[in-house]
């Protein structure tokens, strides 16, 4: 570990709050309705969008209105992807002559991209016509992280209204996510990457001449938007296999730094949003410290863990200190032109948010260094979080560490003001538990199939993280993975594919649930009885509650990969 590395993360999360509290306000004022900077110009845009489809701005939706758009829209994202990956031959802009997918694997990306997670059982540069790259895949990053904030969006309504009968009106939140928050956000940050070195054409490739005089196509395109939109929408499909690690898709350290920084931004600002909304904005700085303290914990132990090195390696003699000439620590699958610290704090950064983009292979990671990223997926990633996604998990576990507060001192739990009842305790636990059904599930099944087994690089502890973290990331909606899995097989395409869907859907719909029931209620005044939620007590009770779930939880089966693992390059080391 060095000072450079713990710099660098002090630097990220300082930069990060000082964002935090305009974009949350703006926010705040987007999703009220109330006139903005740009709402000269995309305000007659929104109205023309809402003329041609029959909705009215001031329409309120109940909950399960409210569910049914987001479900049928969703529904129409999908059966669109996929039409256009099985037309992938026939379409325009496909230079290198790309015909269509499988049934599976067109399947599995057209689920992947409309539920946020961004899973990629296929090569981008290699299978992907211009035209999918563009307006498949890159218009879902937009939708889908459009979803996930009006998501966010009516459970702060929840919180924040009394006595109504709705949460506000999907449409008009989809629309006012897209225009005045991720387009406006997107286009800047595309320019800044296309002048920091990112290619933005439609040459589909070039051919080069290597130094054996082999010729070799380097593919290009419009990588810069799309790019933009899959950080700042945390979307995280690569245009290239390689992701954040290819030097087109990430050229510099500043270019990584700013795509780091795009993860977590929107995610942060709507916990400020979410205090403005309930008229106390200490709220929201508690949810944020909350995260703030798990992604600390996280980059600090990933950083720690990377820097030690591989003790099978120091045994044989391989030097791993960190001199003039070298960075030290364990560099496989790393980037020379990040290091260690850029690295870990990258691969921290996008599975604690539901990004999945990755500058690094999370596969080379040491045992304890690749449990990180996997433990992050594991606690629901709401540690900031996807893009509205990371706000309403938070919210939920808050409504169960008041809840429990409420069982130790024998008072019903209130959240500011609203009572939370068995209803709302129900249909929370109903969300936060399909994850760990899903992904239990399908992991035992894939443990003992011999078709899932195939897809396997390595067998013993390192083979079953390998399908621990892919059924985690499907599940969770995250999309990186250990890559030592061949995922784009009928088996994995079809259960990561249910799996994605569960672990967005299943989440949603008993939130939408919950959001609709506080909506309706009265807020009670505060008393000397009640449990403050905006101070240092209940931050660490959040915390303690998100460890605690995720521990007991996964712990039998983190111990089953990484911890012995770890063990096993312990007792290694000693020969």
């Amino acid at each position: 570990m060095t000072i450079e590395g713990w710099l660098l993360i002090v630097v990220f999360l300082l930069l990060l709050t000082v964002l935090t509290r305009p974009l949350g306000g703006y926010l705040q004022r987007v999703f009220d309705g109330e006139r903005t900077l740009l709402s000269p110009v995309l305000g007659p845009v929104e109205r023309g969008f809402h003329a041609l489809a029959g909705v009215r701005a001031d329409e309120d939706q109940p909950w399960t209105d409210y569910a049914v758009a987001m479900l049928v829209f969703s529904l129409g994202g999908f059966l669109l992807l996929f039409a256009i990956q099985q037309l992938q031959g026939l379409l325009p802009l496909n230079p290198l002559g790309y015909g269509a997918l499988s049934g599976d694997l067109s399947l599995n990306t057209a689920i992947s991209f409309v539920t946020n997670t961004n899973w990629q059982s296929y090569g981008g540069e290699s299978t992907m016509s211009l035209f999918t790259q563009m307006v498949g895949l890159a218009v879902q990053n937009f939708l889908s992280a459009a979803t996930g904030i009006a998501l966010a969006i009516a459970l702060i309504r929840g919180f924040a209204r009394e006595k109504g009968k709705g949460l506000g009106n999907f449409w008009v939140d989809l629309t006012r996510a897209t225009l005045y928050v991720l387009l406006p956000l997107s286009i800047p940050m595309a320019l800044y990457l296309v002048w920091q070195g990112m290619p933005q054409n439609f040459v589909g490739a070039s051919e080069a001449t290597t130094l054996e005089g082999a010729k070799q196509l380097i593919a290009q395109g419009p990588v810069a938007s799309q790019v933009a939109i899959k950080m700042l929408g945390t979307n995280g499909g690569g245009f290239f296999n390689a992701n954040a690690a290819h030097p087109f898709e990430n050229p510099t350290a500043l270019s990584n730094f700013v795509q780091m920084l795009a993860i977590f931004l929107i995610s942060a600002a709507l916990t400020n949003t979410f205090g403005r909304a309930v008229k106390n904005e200490l709220q929201g700085w508690a949810i944020y410290t909350a995260m703030a303290v798990l992604f600390i914990a996280g980059a600090g132990a990933t950083l720690w863990a990377e820097s030690q090195g591989n003790p099978a390696l120091s045994a044989i003699g391989v030097d791993q200190q960190m001199s003039l000439v070298q960075s030290g620590g364990n560099m496989e699958g790393k980037e020379a032109r990040f290091g260690i610290a850029a690295s870990t704090l990258f691969a921290t950064v996008t599975t604690d948010a539901s990004c999945g983009a990755v500058n690094s292979m999370h596969d080379s990671y040491t045992p304890l260094g690749g449990a990180v990223p996997l433990v992050n997926i594991l606690l629901g990633e709401v540690v900031f979080g996807g893009v509205g996604a990371g706000l309403y998990g938070m919210l939920l576990f808050a409504i169960v560490a008041l809840f429990i507060a409420g069982l130790m001192v024998g008072r019903t739990p209130e959240y500011l003001g609203k009572k939370i009842e068995a209803r709302e305790i129900k249909l929370t636990v109903l969300a936060i538990l399909c994850m760990p059904l899903a992904l239990l599930g399908f992991l035992a099944v894939a443990s003992v199939s011999p078709v899932a087994l195939k897809g396997l690089a390595n067998a013993g502890p390192h083979g079953f993280s390998e399908m621990l973290y892919a059924y985690a990331s499907a599940v969770g909606n995250n999309g990186s993975a250990f890559a030592g899995l061949t995922a784009n097989t009928p088996f994995w395409n079809l259960t990561l594919a249910a799996a994605m869907l569960i672990g967005r859907f299943a989440v949603i719909v008993p939130m939408l649930a919950v959001a609709g029931s506080l909506a309706i209620k009265s807020r009670s005044p505060a008393t000397s009885g009640s449990f403050p939620t905006d101070g240092p007590l209940f931050i660490g009770l959040l915390v303690a509650i998100v460890l605690i779930v995720g521990g007991l939880t996964y712990f039998p089966a983190l111990a089953l990969g990484p911890l012995v693992e770890h063990l096993a390059m312990l007792a290694g080391s000693s020969f």
